[in-house]
């Protein structure tokens, strides 16, 4: 299916008043992390309907539409690889992820990455080198970042922990509120299998991690525990 036509057909979708509020809600203002984002205005039940619409755009026509200056026409590229890396053949697959890796620019949201990432990079490193991953980690691009530690989601759904832990180390340290909540929530993920893993960790490095990333790993903690850990009494 030509990207022209799919364009057409998600334009055909919008809805001022639907993008006005997704403008707001992704924080696109000047100095925000969405900044200059543009939206059509479709929800993303919308979208993961029209991917079965389309579920045979071949990957050089989804490779034009991840360069969209729509936000939703972004995620539905997105999208389209997840179904196309879900169904295909290692090699179809190795494609997919070469096509991911190299426009991480336009992975630049974080609904796009959650999105995407487990599935797709998660998925493929799980029986490979994740040496990726810590390059991804220590990467100057925002997105690159929150890409390292979601990917890791892939593993904590199949028992394997470490390198959530390692790239959570990695980016104690990151300046980014984004990346805060995405550790934060990846940490809270282990201890929802392993709860001793994931206070094992805490102990170490609760007291110097930011605020945001330790109340999201601590959210399903009873409340004397989670108070235990906001004042540092653990």
């Amino acid at each position: 299916m030509n990207s022209q036509n799919i364009i057409s057909y998600l334009n055909s979708l919008s809805d001022a008043t639907i993008a006005e509020h997704s403008q707001k809600y992704f924080k696109t203002g000047e100095g925000e992390y969405g900044c200059g984002d543009k939206f059509l205005g479709i929800r993303v039940p919308v979208l993961r309907k029209t991917v079965k619409k389309y579920k045979n755009t071949s990957i050089t026509e989804i490779q034009k539409l991840i360069k969209s200056e729509y936000h939703e026409i972004r995620l539905f590229s997105l999208l389209l690889l997840v179904q196309m890396f879900s169904k295909g053949e290692t090699d179809t697959q190795e494609k997919v992820v070469n096509l991911y890796l190299k426009n991480t620019k336009y992975i630049n949201n974080w609904d796009l990455v959650d999105s995407s990432a487990p599935y797709i990079i998660g998925a493929w490193l799980f029986h490979r080198d994740r040496a990726i991953l810590y390059e991804l980690a220590r990467s100057d691009l925002l997105w690159d970042r929150r890409i390292a530690i979601m990917s890791t989601a892939y593993f904590i759904k199949n028992n394997q922990y470490n390198d959530t832990l390692k790239i959570s180390t990695i980016l104690l340290s990151d300046s980014e509120d984004l990346i805060h909540k995405a550790v934060g929530w990846m940490l809270r993920e282990v201890g929802n299998r392993d709860i001793e893993i994931e206070e094992k960790y805490l102990k170490k490095y609760y007291k110097t991690m930011p605020r945001v990333m330790l109340r999201y790993a601590i959210e399903k903690f009873n409340k004397e525990r989670r108070q235990a850990y906001l004042k540092g009494e653990i």
